[in-house]
């Protein structure tokens, strides 16, 4: 009997380090990260399925986030603040996720000190395949990254200072 208990321990420890495995074979091209979280175009892709399954889910979800962008675009300070309070219950309730992220974040900040080219770099080609992603808001990203130029030549007091090259 303890034989039996035994070996059913073990193989339920084996099963639940395959979840995360089995769980990527349920989408074609599905990765899963090691903590276990899928990737941001799997997120994409189980989102787009979700809405094809609830259509009327989907579009009151994506008429509340549209009116939440318009709210953010009226009152980008109070967005800021609702979203540092947000992030702030969050590792309340998380704390050693938390405080993992932002060992992560820190050690992320700490290599481009070191390395500021090679962040540059990765950050250019996300853009790059994020504008291939969504070329519509890719255009109305530099659209409005255009206009603020434009305003901050006007008037230099309304924007943040320029950064200096390395820094």
């Amino acid at each position: 009997m303890t034989r039996l208990l035994i070996a059913a321990a073990a193989l339920l420890a084996l099963a639940a380090q395959a979840v995360p495995s089995f769980a990527a074979e349920g989408m074609p091209g599905a990765t899963v990260r090691p903590d276990g979280s899928a990737a941001p175009g799997d997120r994409k892709a189980r989102f787009e399925q979700w809405c094809r399954d609830n259509p009327e889910k989907c579009r009151e979800l994506k008429a509340k986030a549209e009116e939440r962008r318009e709210q953010c675009k009226a009152d980008p300070e109070k967005c800021r603040a609702e979203a540092q309070a947000k992030r702030e219950q969050w590792c309340k309730a998380n704390p050693e996720k938390c405080r993992e992220l932002k060992a992560k974040a820190e050690q992320h900040r700490e290599e481009c000190k070191a390395n500021p080219e090679r962040c540059r770099a990765e950050m250019k080609a996300r853009r790059e395949q994020w504008c291939r992603d969504n070329p519509e808001k890719c255009r109305d990203m530099k659209a409005r990254a255009e206009q603020h130029r434009e305003e901050c030549k006007a008037d230099p007091a309304k924007c943040r200072p320029a950064r200096q090259p390395g820094g």
